[in-house]
């Protein structure tokens, strides 16, 4: 397959879908902008009014690679915190690409990894080798509390990065301890399977804080709060219930990185993205991740050797997308 230049690369969620412009081989993701998925009726639309706002003169893109927020199966496509529904062989029709790549936003989150640079990054400890120190077979997994829950892997293989796409963010949610399990219990009368993304996500953060406040039982009205408020008020500390909430999503949040740790045997890493973690700030790298991440009885010793770290640049995703059109065309 040839993949003509201009690139076009997409990152789209159950909110914002991310554009940018690969110009040529080798050069980097550039005039990237951020359009809010409910405003456009589809990625073509989208598309449009991303190029509407280029300089003009520009040559229009030949070849695009969408990385999005769902499960892939044949042609039709329907995000599954978003409104967008599209077939992916129309969508490349009336956009006029020679080639359109449609995948997972985790398995270009995945295929990112590699090209993190250390200013992309915030280590938790140790941090992780540089990509041209990977050895073949090891395999990097990555978490991405967002909109929803992501999850995804890639291993290093010869010449090339393969991805490990998956759902693994609908996993069932297990307690760690007595506290955990009444939470859990109480989100089970308004959800019969509580999922990692139920708590972990944008999506679940509301469901999470509702179920603490429910066996605090300190009378605390939290039924309204977005995530956004429930972040702000847990950080100043203004509310006891969003306060537990953070804390216990750092927690929880732990725990499954280190599942999905020992799920893929991630040797070389596991990355935190999404868009949430690094609002909390301080609060995440002082909270209980790290030592939930490790606590699996006889395997702590495992985990204790695999680097953890918060991806900054929540753009990344933008470079995985261009990787998989560069390995298409190889």
């Amino acid at each position: 397959m040839s993949a003509a230049y201009p690139w076009l690369v997409a990152d789209v969620g159950g909110t914002n879908a991310r554009f940018g412009t690969v110009a040529g081989p080798g050069a980097p993701v550039e005039d990237v902008r951020v359009l809010p998925v409910s405003a456009h009726a589809g990625p073509a639309a989208a598309v449009r009014a991303y190029l509407a706002a280029q300089a003009s003169g520009r040559p229009a893109p030949r070849s695009a690679a969408f990385a999005l927020a769902t499960a892939l199966d044949g042609d039709h496509i329907e995000l599954t915190n978003g409104a967008w529904s599209f077939s992916r062989a129309g969508t490349q029709a009336e956009l006029g690409l020679s080639t359109l790549l449609c995948l997972n936003d985790f398995e270009a989150q995945a295929l990112s990894l590699p090209r993190l640079q250390p200013h992309q990054l915030r280590p938790w400890g140790e941090a992780p080798p540089a990509a041209e120190a990977v050895a073949t077979g090891t395999v990097l997994a990555v978490i991405g509390p967002g909109t929803g829950l992501g999850v995804g892997g890639v291993v290093r293989a010869p010449g090339r990065w393969l991805a490990l796409p998956g759902e693994g963010g609908h996993v069932t949610l297990a307690p760690a301890d007595d506290f955990e399990s009444a939470v859990l219990s109480q989100a089970r009368r308004e959800f019969p399977h509580v999922s990692a993304e139920r708590f972990l996500s944008g999506i679940g953060l509301p469901v999470l804080c509702r179920a603490v406040a429910a066996v605090l039982a300190e009378g605390e009205d939290v039924a309204a709060l977005p995530t956004e408020q429930i972040v702000a008020r847990g950080l100043s500390g203004e509310s006891q219930a969003c306060s537990r909430t953070l804390d216990l999503f750092c927690a929880m949040l732990g725990g499954f990185a280190g599942n999905v740790a020992l799920t893929l045997g991630s040797r070389g890493g596991v990355f935190i993205g999404g868009g949430i973690v690094p609002r909390l700030g301080e609060r995440f790298f002082r909270s209980e991740f790290r030592s939930r991440f490790e606590a699996k009885g006889r395997f702590q010793s495992f985990l204790a050797g695999i680097p953890t770290a918060l991806i900054t640049d929540t753009l990344a995703a933008l470079s995985g997308a261009s990787l998989a059109l560069e390995q298409a065309d190889a």
